[in-house]
């Protein structure tokens, strides 16, 4: 990589200056932690910024200086820190309890909730995160189709365990650390918005495929699948006998059941998680309740299926609170702030003549420094990562805390004032990629 430029040098400091209680916190991480956090995806360079407290839209780091939240939790607090009827209901919940080793009926309401907004969900489990949720969905369907393959896409995220962690790039080389060969055997990967490849693969492995595993909008990249995609695979994937698999554990956000209800497509089964725990950890998975009976303890053979706080009552009864202050009318209108947002967004790009886009759908969007259009992982790939760090400690810098890779977040407790300070941030944070990417454009 070239040196950096002045541009860069100056950003980096900005932030070492403004965060000294965040490196010393760093520095004693380092001696506990492997690299000094526990969550890859929050790490960056110098050091990941640590915050102290977060109060609806804002967060207030170990320094006590405050950023407007872009990012919440990596789209699972969908309204906000501390929504004050969230913290109402945990705190009554944890005064009777807060999990109690047997079955409540915070789990009975919570389930027909969901599946009253879902219709394709007839039965579900409850589990603790997104990554379960995925291993569940794909441990029904192989013990339902008794085949043992999935075909996942490249770039797609499904969390991290092993079968779905291959390939989490768009451009797949070397098995990641620690997946061996047998795992990967047994994992075929196809293209995101590609259907004549994808559907080749699922017609040519047929006899041994269980699932297609999906994202209708890649969490990696905010990037959408065209419906004709997503109804491709619904067709292929029902002449073929294998089973459908929606990962919608960042896109139940975006509408009340779903981007599958709003595209009007309904998988075999499907994966759910952030937003359905109020911000509490929170998995579930469901579908046809002839494969999810594969679960039924009732039944010999059946998969077992614990987890000491699956359901828990604390859970329960935050997702319960969320969803219901997340109604027809409350999900439309979030999905319009985001629009509008993102229109902004993309007007910043065009004053400042950047190959960049905005990408996204609703209240979730990504920006790419690179041309468009892009829709699929692989054009985002094109983006020049040098400059999304740059971005990133930018806004930082700018008082707004977003991801390392520059996927926004729209939460409903966000006002105009909210906007227009990350509307404003951004054309600022933008202006400072453009001048350090003339910096090491080439003199012609």
């Amino acid at each position: 990589m070239d040196a950096a430029t002045p541009v860069e040098q100056q950003e980096r400091e900005t932030y070492l200056a403004r965060t000294p209680a965040s490196a010393a916190l760093f520095a004693r991480a380092r001696d506990v932690l492997p690299g000094g956090d526990t969550r890859t995806g929050t790490f960056h360079a110098p050091y990941p910024l640590f915050v102290a407290e977060g109060d609806g839209c804002w967060l207030t780091d170990a320094d006590s200086r405050r950023y407007l939240d872009t990012l919440y939790n990596f789209t699972s607090l969908l309204h906000g820190h501390a929504f004050p009827p969230i913290v109402e209901a945990i705190r009554a919940q944890a005064a009777r309890g807060t999990v109690h080793g047997t079955a409540n009926a915070l789990q009975v309401e919570l389930a027909e909730v969901l599946r009253a907004r879902v219709p394709s969900v007839e039965r579900l489990r409850f589990c603790n995160s997104g990554t379960e949720a995925t291993l569940g969905a794909i441990r029904a369907a192989r013990a339902f189709t008794k085949k043992p393959a999935i075909l996942k896409m490249a770039g797609g995220y499904h969390g991290s365990h092993d079968a779905v962690a291959i390939a989490m790039s768009a451009a797949p080389s070397d098995l990641p650390p620690g997946i061996t060969p047998g795992v990967a055997a047994d994992v075929l990967i196809g293209g995101f918005n590609d259907l004549d490849r994808t559907a080749t693969l699922i017609r040519r492995h047929r006899d041994r495929l269980a699932a297609v595993i999906v994202e209708p909008m890649l969490g990696s990249g905010a990037l959408v699948a065209s419906r004709a995609f997503l109804e491709g695979l619904r067709a292929v994937t029902a002449e073929c006998g294998v089973l459908l698999i929606l990962d919608e554990v960042i896109t139940f956000r975006l509408g009340v059941g779903g981007l599958q209800g709003a595209f009007g497509i309904r998988p075999d089964l499907t994966s759910f998680g952030k937003i359905m725990g109020g911000g509490l950890p929170v998995g579930a998975f469901g579908g046809r309740a002839d494969v999810m009976a594969t679960f039924d303890p009732s039944r010999a053979g059946s998969i077992g299926h614990s987890g000491t706080y699956n359901g828990n009552a604390t859970t329960m009864a935050a997702g319960l609170t969320a969803l219901a202050h997340f109604d027809a009318a409350a999900v439309a209108a979030l999905n319009a702030t985001g629009d509008r947002l993102r229109a902004r967004l993309n007007d910043a790009i065009a004053r400042e003549d950047l190959d960049a886009v905005v990408t996204g759908y609703g209240s979730l969007m990504q920006l790419h420094l690179t041309a468009p259009p892009v829709t699929t992982p692989e054009a985002a790939l094109a983006a020049d990562l040098r400059f999304v760090k740059l971005m990133h400690l930018a806004l930082a810098n700018r008082d707004v805390f977003s991801s390392t890779r520059q996927l926004y977040v729209v939460a409903t407790v966000m006002g105009e004032a909210e906007l227009d300070h990350f509307a404003g941030a951004f054309a600022e944070a933008l202006a400072v990629v453009a001048r350090a990417r003339r910096a090491t454009s080439p003199v012609l």
